[in-house]
């Protein structure tokens, strides 16, 4: 059976991008810059996303093309059987992902009908803490909305890469932007929101340490989705006609972007109501609501607001959906329809325990951490890098022949060539072992 590709470059660079968008952006890119100290982590976020991170998304895109398969089967054609191993770590790293992002999902589903009701739009931000406290808590209603969210995507998988995949990325990535440039606006009106900007732009070196290190990688990797398979399952639909540095430069620069227009939206207006920017996951879900309910037509624009997070966070489940669906196809030449099926189900199983950490599980713990803490920190800050690493050295010295081929195929000029292999055979991996060394 011929392989699908994408109908468009500017297809599979909107559907790339949205990857990055829901999980490294709107959710979690403002509550890490504000566990971290602001503008210093900026600055390390963006160094490492425009060297490493460029090259380690670039490499993956060539891996999955070269070879017109998803991570395990591109691995083992290309580099040989041990490489297989590689692609199915990142196949664990993005059922990991996906099973605790289902629970994310399922609180922007809830919270669209909270804002249709008004329950959730009030100044007090004490009290919208206890209510999203009680709301996520609630074991019936977390695994309802995730298995909800989780039904939603895999109804968007199940129709393919270009009647699927890309046709709802063209229409949900141009919304959320606009979407997101509205809410800035509003933002940024806010008594006291200008010292929010300025906190999230000036760099206090005093912040930097090795904690803040990992988490900038593990972000960049996050924000690239890169690590995981998904840009090597992505790559494997691309066409031959389209270049695949100048479609990674537009991916990353476009998930830099949606990262900064989610900062200006969500931590000006933290400052503005005197939280805490470290407040953790929950942050987007109680300072936003204190800004609705400040302002001419909130309900409105709350609704908005939480029908562009369900925009968000499905441009990335889909995205972390496919190289499952991808893997069991190319492996046992299962139909799209049973594969879909078979991941939703296995998600959903997985993603429980992570739904209950926030309530009757919220005591059970390891080395410190609830179920949903531990996946987040095991896939994000461990899996990501090593599988981005894996893929930059295989690229790098493995098959260099054949990737620089397939940069260079149909005249394509690449005087980056060298640097990008300098990057992946030596850089990146350098880069992220001494982080990992500093970090233990």
């Amino acid at each position: 059976m011929a392989r699908s590709e994408w109908g468009s470059k500017i297809g599979f660079i909107l559907a790339a991008s949205g990857s990055a968008v829901g999980l490294g952006a709107i959710w979690k890119f403002p509550y890490v810059a504000g566990q971290n100290g602001g503008g210093a982590f900026l600055l390390v976020y963006l160094a490492i996303t425009f060297s490493i991170g460029i090259a380690m998304l670039l490499a993956e895109m060539v891996i999955g093309r070269a070879a017109g398969l998803s991570a395990v089967g591109a691995f083992r054609t290309l580099a040989g059987p041990a490489w297989a191993w590689v692609g199915r770590m990142g196949l664990l790293c993005i059922f990991t992902i996906f099973s605790f992002y289902s629970v994310i999902g399922g609180w922007t589903l809830m919270y669209i009908g909270e804002a249709l009701t008004g329950a959730a739009l009030a100044k007090d931000t004490a009290y919208l803490g206890q209510h999203f406290t009680a709301l996520i808590a609630d074991p019936v209603n977390s695994i309802a909305y995730l298995m909800a969210f989780v039904g939603i995507t895999a109804a968007i998988v199940v129709g393919g890469v270009q009647k699927g995949i890309e046709s709802v990325s063209k229409v949900l990535m141009p919304l959320l932007f606009v979407l997101m440039l509205v809410l800035i606006a509003r933002a940024l009106t806010l008594p006291g929101a200008m010292e929010g900007v300025m906190w999230f732009v000036t760099p206090d070196w005093s912040k930097v340490n090795d904690s803040m290190f990992i988490d900038a990688l593990g972000l960049a990797c996050f924000s690239l989705s890169v690590g995981c398979g998904t840009m090597i399952a992505y790559g494997s639909y691309l066409g031959r006609d389209i270049q695949l540095g100048s479609a990674a430069v537009w991916v990353a620069a476009l998930a830099v972007v949606a990262c900064l227009l989610a900062g200006l939206m969500v931590l000006p207006a933290v400052f503005a109501f005197g939280m805490d920017p470290a407040a953790g996951p929950g942050l987007t879900f109680i300072t936003m609501p204190a800004v609705f309910a400040s302002m001419p037509g909130g309900q409105f624009f709350a609704v908005a607001f939480f029908c562009l997070l369900l925009v968000a966070a499905l441009t990335s489940s889909i995205s972390m959906l496919e190289p499952i669906v991808s893997f069991l196809i190319d492996e046992f030449d299962w139909s799209r329809k049973t594969a879909v099926i078979a991941s939703l189900c296995a998600v959903i199983l997985a993603a429980i325990p992570a739904a209950l950490s926030f309530g009757i599980w919220s005591d059970a713990k390891l080395f410190n951490r609830t179920t949903f803490e531990l996946m987040d920190y095991l896939a994000s800050n461990l899996l990501l890098p090593l599988g981005g690493m894996a893929s930059a050295i295989c690229v790098g010295w493995v098959i260099w022949q054949r990737s620089s081929a397939e940069i260079t195929q149909q005249g394509a000029r690449a005087p980056w060539l060298p640097l990008f292999r300098l990057t992946s055979a030596v850089v990146a991996p350098a880069l992220i072992a001494w982080v990992f060394v500093k970090g233990l």
